[in-house]
C-alpha cells in the first residue's frame, strides 16, 4: 500500500527550488527504472513521492585536502542549485564527517531500490532498520508500509534526532530509536523483515530472536549483500541464504556488542596484482580471512573459475555461523565469529 503525505519542507526554498527538485527527482526515478533497479510499482511510487533533498539539507563532497560542504541555505544560488541537483544524483552522499572520517551517509538510490526489492516486503509487514542515516530509507519504508510498521535504530543520538526531524518534515513518523543496533529493538519485536544499512562482521544473534516466523534479513557483510531467510530446526532458530550479485560498501556497524570487524587482510605479499585488483577475489579474501591463507584462497578462487558473489552464502545458528561456497554442508566452509547476544 502507498501512504500519500503532504510534504512540508525543512529548508527555505528559493523561487524555483521546488520545480528543480521535482524535475531532478523524476529524472532520478527514470534512470533507476531504465537501469532495472526500480521495477516494483510500489517502490517506484515511494521514490517518486519521498523528497530526498529534505533528508540531506547538507552533505559533503570530496576536494583535495578535505571536504566541501553543500547546503540548502547557501546564499550563493549557484551553490544552492548544485546542492539541490546533487541530492538527486544516483550516488551516495556523505552527510556526517568526524575527524576526517565518514560516519554517516545517504546511500546510492539505485542500490537502496535493489535492497528494498530484495527485502521482499508485503502489505502488513513490520520492518526493523539498523542504521537510521538521514532517515530517507525509513521514509521510503514508511511510504510503502505505513509509519506504525517501521522502526529505525541508530547508536548516535545526533543521527536519530536529525533523522526524526527530516522524517517529520517530509510527513512521516516511524519509530526512531536511539540504541545499539546489534541488539535490535526487543520492545517492538517481532519483525517480519530486518534491513541493515551498515556493514556487519557477523549477524547478531539478537536479530534472529526478534524475527517473526518466515522473516527475512538483508544486510551488508564483507563487500557484499547477504539475504537470509529465517526458520527453525531441531537446534532452534537459524537463518540461511546467498549473497546477492551486487557489491556494497557501507559504514561499519558501531555499538557495544557487535563483534570486531573482519580481520584486516594480511600476508598478501606475492599475490598477483590481477587478483588483488579484482573485486570478486577481494570479496572472497575478506570473507575467508582468518580461515584461509590468502594464497590458498587464490588457489581455490582460480580452481572454482572465479566464482561470482551469488555462489557464496551464509548460515547463522544460535552459537555459530559460517560462510560457504555453493553448499552450506561443504566442502568449502569458513567459520565466522558469533554475532554476540
Amino acid at each position: 500500500m502507498g501512504v500519500h503525505r503532504e510534504h512540508h519542507e525543512a529548508y527555505r526554498p528559493g523561487d524555483d527550488d521546488e520545480g528543480v527538485a521535482a524535475e531532478a527527482r523524476a529524472a532520478m526515478v527514470r534512470g533507476m527504472v531504465d537501469d532495472g533497479s526500480l521495477a516494483d510499482p510500489a517502490w517506484r511510487a515511494a521514490f517518486e513521492e519521498v523528497p530526498r533533498h529534505v533528508f540531506v539539507p547538507y552533505y559533503f563532497v570530496s576536494r583535495p585536502g578535505g571536504h566541501d560542504r553543500l547546503w540548502c541555505d547557501d546564499p550563493d544560488p549557484v551553490r544552492r542549485l548544485r546542492w539541490l541537483r546533487g541530492a538527486y544524483a544516483d550516488g551516495a552522499l556523505a552527510t556526517r564527517v568526524r575527524d576526517g572520517e565518514l560516519i554517516s551517509s545517504s546511500s546510492q538510490p539505485s542500490l537502496m531500490a535493489r535492497m528494498l526489492a530484495e527485502l521482499q516486503v508485503r502489505d502488513g509487514h513490520t520492518v526493523l532498520e539498523i542504521g537510521a542515516g538521514t532517515g530517507y530509507n525509513a521514509g521510503l519504508l514508511s511510504h510503502r508500509l505505513g509509519d506504525e510498521r517501521v522502526t529505525t535504530v541508530d547508536l548516535d543520538p545526533e543521527i536519530t534526532e536529525s533523522a526524526r526531524r527530516h522524517l517529520a518534515a517530509a510527513g512521516y513518523r516511524p519509530a526512531v530509536v536511539t540504541g545499539d543496533g546489534a541488539i535490535g529493538c526487543r520492545r517492538r519485536a517481532p519483525f517480519d523483515r530486518i534491513i541493515a544499512t551498515c556493514t556487519l562482521s557477523a549477524v547478531p544473534s539478537a536479530w534472529l530472536e526478534q524475527c517473526a516466523d518466515g522473516a527475512r534479513i538483508l544486510a551488508p557483510l564483507s563487500t557484499g549483500l547477504i539475504a537470509l531467510d529465517v526458520g527453525d530446526d531441531l537446534h532452534g532458530r537459524y537463518a540461511e541464504g546467498h549473497f546477492l550479485h551486487t557489491s556494497a560498501f557501507f559504514v561499519p556497524l558501531r555499538g557495544g556488542t557487535e563483534e570486531p570487524a573482519l580481520p584486516v587482510l594480511q600476508r598478501i605479499g606475492g599475490l598477483p596484482r590481477r587478483a588483488l585488483e579484482n573485486d570478486l577475489f577481494r570479496f572472497m579474501l575478506s570473507l575467508t580471512a582468518g580461515s584461509l591463507d590468502p594464497h590458498e584462497a587464490l588457489s581455490l578462487w582460480e580452481r572454482e573459475k572465479r566464482p561470482q558473489r551469488e555462489r557464496f552464502g551464509l548460515t547463522v545458528g544460535r552459537d555459530r555461523q559460517w560462510a560457504w561456497l555453493d553448499d552450506p554442508a561443504g566442502p568449502y566452509v569458513w567459520p565466522l565469529s558469533s554475532g554476540g547476544s
